[in-house]
């Protein structure tokens, strides 16, 4: 699989890149279905690993972390993603903080919990409303001064939120993680992918498949794509799965995998080697847009 710059000002990533969004964790079982996991994507050329402090309820970076301080891989061939912002409440709902409190210790935690002395890059998770948007800036622009971040992110951010952040910050936003697939293009529609390619940026697109609903969804706008997917594909001897991704990754983007399937891993890192004509892509995005 091929590198690519993430932006102008870098970093160096693999053209998709494995995420652990929806990994749960189960102790020792955790460890050895990740080694696996990490193995087969450095082996197919995926050496970029994104990560968030909550996932796995706090935990998954820690497991990540074991394959590193065990030397089950080397930090020196991988590219390290991690982002917060989201918190849980003891009632159980969500909420977002920004504030240098939070983003320090979020840090300097996710370091010691992936046995890591840096973050490649650090992607601000959903914006605060209620936060100082300065402050937040300064907290970012002294993390990449002292080195614990080589590069900021941000997920889930608007293009207005986009602009704001980096308005404080005097240092570009190398990404923004967005959702991006078949089922929901609303990143095309409401210019955000285009504001991405604008900084001179590849978005990261995550749940390129709509969480499974591209392969397995029952409704009538699903079993629609999948059909039509099932036909172009053949024309390029790809599966649903690796055309579906294949248009996706044609807008620039680089898909976040997240399937512990082999098979499925292996399909969306051969999609980056499917190319279709502009008919076959606008065919399929006609589709994607009805209603």
């Amino acid at each position: 699989m091929n590198k690519v710059y993430l932006s102008d000002s870098g970093p160096k990533v693999s053209e998709a890149v494995y995420g652990f969004w929806r990994w749960t964790d189960n102790g020792s079982q955790t460890v050895a279905t990740m080694e696996k996991i990490v193995n087969l994507c450095l082996e197919l050329g995926v050496n970029t690993f994104d990560h968030a402090d909550i996932y796995g309820n706090y935990t998954i970076e820690e497991y990540f972390g074991k394959l590193i301080q065990q030397k089950a891989i080397k930090r020196e061939d991988i590219v390290l993603f991690s982002k917060c912002g989201v918190r849980k409440s003891d009632k159980g709902y969500a909420y977002f903080d920004n504030t240098e409190k939070y983003l320090l210790e979020s840090v300097n935690n996710s370091l010691k919990r992936l046995k890591t002395d840096y973050l490649d890059i650090f992607l601000l998770n959903q914006i605060d409303m209620i936060s100082n948007p300065e402050e937040t800036a300064q907290v970012l622009r002294e993390l990449v001064n002292i080195g614990k971040i080589k590069h900021i992110g941000v997920s889930n951010f608007s293009v207005f939120q986009h602009q704001l952040l980096e308005s404080y910050l005097r240092k570009p936003i190398v990404t923004n993680h967005i959702e991006l697939n078949l089922i929901n293009t609303s990143a095309i529609e409401d210019g955000r992918l285009d504001f991405i390619k604008q900084r001179f940026s590849k978005p990261l697109a995550w749940a390129p498949l709509a969480g499974g609903k591209i392969l397995d969804g029952t409704d009538a706008k699903s079993a629609i794509l999948k059909a039509k997917l099932a036909e172009i594909g053949q024309k390029y001897g790809a599966n649903i799965e690796q055309t579906a991704v294949a248009w996706l990754m044609q807008l620039g983007t680089l898909p976040i995998i997240g399937s512990l399937s082999e098979e499925r891993i292996r399909n969306a890192v051969s999609a980056t080697e499917i190319k279709l004509v502009h008919e076959d892509w606008y065919e399929i995005y006609n589709l994607a847009m009805m209603k």
